[in-house]
């Protein structure tokens, strides 16, 4: 995620750093040669079909208001996605917070427990941020498990959830043990009922993508807009032809590249959610309820891009 002081004036026009103008430049610059071939061929008349003064620029003015609308419906949707990936890690934030309280008012005679519950909990985050991104979920949240448990951790398919059943099963022990009655044992119980279903969101945002023949519709659009457009445009515009077209094919095209990106929200581009920044937080805040310290630093941005 770009984390950057607001730009003004002059700065928005050569910003790069977080913009879609890396990603769209060589279809921008193709739509812009194409543009100036046609102006020349129009202009010196090496081009001439008949008929050629009769094109209408009415007809792109219908196909560009229809393919922005397809567009909005499309970048409305992914935002969607991006957004609701945001609150689902706000909640996990929460949920962590909500669990290390619990630890710390109702395990007070318990440190052993309260601090293996938080650690389990710190690793549950690692683990969840590798599985989003690809990574191995085991390595990234052996560090927060108990070395007696080391052994039998990474052995199932899915870390995250395993580190949630042994958050569950050293509180049920505790429940037996009449160190907890079965109300705080409930309290505790809707804490890690509350991950697990963040954990299943943010999975149903990873394995669900928007649908790929919407998407490849609006790409053959985009290109078909931007191709013909300087042919219908060269009669009239003459030596500006190049220029609107290619203003038009960046706005086209990036908003189609801006849809692409946000609909994958746990990735590592510029636009992609911080999941390591977040992760970092709920490290933070769970190891100060336990009074460690020195506490890790929260992450910053670098070159404005925090992840």
């Amino acid at each position: 995620m770009i984390i950057r002081p607001r730009p003004h004036g002059w700065q928005l026009l050569y910003i790069l750093r977080g913009s879609i103008v890396p990603a769209v430049a060589p279809k921008v610059v193709a739509i812009l040669l194409l543009s100036v071939a046609v102006a020349v061929a129009a202009l010196a008349e090496l081009w001439h079909p008949p008929g050629i003064e009769r094109v209408s620029v009415a007809p792109f003015t219908l196909l560009g208001l229809v393919l922005s609308i397809f567009l909005s419906f499309r970048n409305n949707a992914c935002f969607e996605r991006w957004w609701e990936g945001r609150k689902l890690w706000g909640q996990l934030i929460y949920e962590s917070r909500s669990l290390a309280r619990l630890c710390q008012a109702l395990l007070v005679d318990d440190t052993a427990l309260r601090d293996r519950v938080c650690r389990l909990c710190i690793g549950f985050a690692h683990a969840l941020a590798a599985r989003l991104r690809g990574r191995d979920m085991a390595l990234a949240a052996l560090p927060w498990v108990p070395e007696a448990d080391r052994a039998r951790f990474g052995q199932r398919l899915n870390a995250p959830d395993q580190l949630l059943a042994m958050i569950a099963a050293d509180l049920a022990q505790a429940l037996r043990a009449g160190q907890l009655d079965s109300y705080l044992y409930t309290q505790f119980e809707t804490r890690l009922h509350a991950l697990s279903s963040i954990q299943a969101g943010c999975e149903r945002i990873l394995t669900t993508p928007l649908p790929f023949a919407y998407t490849l519709l609006l790409h053959r659009c985009a290109w078909l807009f931007c191709v013909l457009l300087p042919f219908g445009l060269a009669s009239s515009l003459g030596w500006a032809t190049p220029v609107v077209s290619a203003v038009l094919a960046y706005a086209f095209f990036g908003l189609d590249q801006l849809g692409e990106e946000m609909e994958e929200p746990f990735g590592l581009e510029s636009n992609d959610l911080p999941l390591d920044a977040m992760v970092r937080t709920v490290e933070i805040d769970l190891l100060d309820s336990l009074g460690v310290q020195p506490l890790p630093e929260p992450l910053q941005p670098r070159q404005y891009l925090l992840q």
